[in-house]
């Protein structure tokens, strides 16, 4: 069956005592209201495949099928590419491409985790086409969306502590569904955009400079007159050593 595009566009390992430390600061900034969480856990169930398939009708997302329908959406800037950086890694992953908020994510979470760990956090697979999906794959798996991951589980328990601690503690917010799987050892993430993006943005608000999420379509120009500011305040502010920005990058915008 041939699927049709999406119709719209928003589409030294670490001393305990310090990240046990590190996990009560992470907890405090993702805290909210106790009654307002159901119970979490990251065993899975049929009712959080319901709820990633119900998000992902809402976002009116296509399940992609085929290989070539991955290059169509990353052509019309449904995906974005995932590159990587100094704080997380792709292994293994055969396409390097996302939903726009699934970029800010790892890049956000990658930092946290290398600041608590001191490792590169490392991601094993993003968009998967339905015909590439693997054996044990559940036919309700929301990886053909581009809004879901794969994250390698850590050897070291206290990183791997601080890891489930955050993805609870997201899940609570309702900005995503988390599964802890064991063949391989992972954490599946079934990201929800909209939900994180306002998640993200509450956080933001709240920085003394202006933290900028990095759309497609973006360049340093068009933010830094957006923002009254100049691309060379904006290089300064970010450590950019060219011109060269990608979507679910966050920019320090310097204040006025």
């Amino acid at each position: 069956m041939f699927m049709t595009p999406d119709n719209r566009r928003r589409h030294a390992r670490p001393n305990s005592s310090v990240v046990i430390s590190l996990i009560g600061i992470v907890v405090a900034l993702f805290t909210v209201t106790p009654a307002a969480l159901p119970a979490q856990s990251l065993t899975g169930s049929s009712r959080s495949l319901d709820r990633q398939n119900r998000v992902a009708i809402q976002h009116d997302y296509t399940y992609i099928t085929t290989p070539a329908q991955v290059k169509r959406f990353v052509s019309a800037g449904y995906l974005v590419r995932v590159p990587g950086n100094r704080d997380y890694r792709l292994h293994g992953v055969a396409y390097p491409y996302a939903r726009e908020e699934v970029a800010l994510f790892l890049t956000r979470l990658g930092s946290q985790y290398r600041s608590a760990c001191g490792e590169q956090l490392v991601v094993t697979s993003l968009t998967r086409p339905r015909t590439r999906q693997p054996r044990n794959a559940s036919d309700r798996s929301v990886h053909p969306t581009g809004m879901a991951m794969d994250l390698r589980r850590p050897n070291n328990s206290s990183c791997r502590a601080w890891l489930e601690s955050v993805l609870l503690h997201l899940e609570g917010a309702g900005a995503l569904e988390a599964t802890r799987e064991r063949r391989p050892p992972h954490y599946h993430v079934a990201l929800f955009p909209k939900q994180y993006g306002a998640y993200v943005e509450t956080r933001l608000a709240n920085a003394e400079d202006t933290q900028y999420f990095v759309r497609s379509g973006d360049s340093l120009w068009k933010i830094a007159k957006k923002h009254g500011t100049t691309v060379a305040q904006l290089r300064s502010a970010n450590d950019l050593r060219g011109s060269r920005i990608y979507a679910g990058q966050v920019l320090t915008v310097p204040s006025r």
